[in-house]
């Protein structure tokens, strides 16, 4: 049951969470909150640990919101061209988590960063535990 709960949870997040169609400016009419997960070429464990424990809290507890458009959910490799524009926007050199809360065409930018690093490898219940609250915290429930 479990199994067919995440597959369906995966499919979801799939088919509407994870759209890179939709633009920053588009965003700014939604109020929503977007989780931008950033790295570079070179991945530690660490990093890798933050995006597993990411994708497991945005799959497993958002996925109805990850489907109604009131989260987004991006894994941004900035060695990418296409995502040197965004990766400047928010000053990210290297790996980073930030929560991006869009109200009234407004945006708050919430640095996870070193959050995630003390945690994602170290502690990851603790990790998944405090970013499931502070997603929750933004999307105002």
């Amino acid at each position: 049951m479990k199994r067919l709960l995440l597959l369906v949870a995966a499919a979801a997040f799939a088919a509407c969470g994870n759209n890179p169609r939709k633009t920053v400016a588009d965003r700014q009419q939604d109020d929503c909150v977007e989780v931008l997960c950033f790295y570079g070429a070179k991945r530690c464990a660490t990093c890798i640990a933050i995006e597993t424990g990411v994708k497991e809290v945005v799959e497993t507890d958002f996925a109805g919101q990850v489907g109604a458009g009131e989260v987004y959910f991006r894994i941004i490799d900035i060695a990418k061209p296409e995502n040197e524009a965004l990766a400047d926007r928010y000053e990210v050199t290297w790996s980073a988590l930030l929560l991006n809360k869009w109200r009234d065409g407004k945006e708050t930018v919430t640095d996870l960063t070193q959050f995630a690093f003390a945690n994602a490898r170290t502690n990851p219940e603790q990790f998944k535990a405090e970013l499931c609250a502070e997603i929750r915290k933004q999307l105002g429930e």
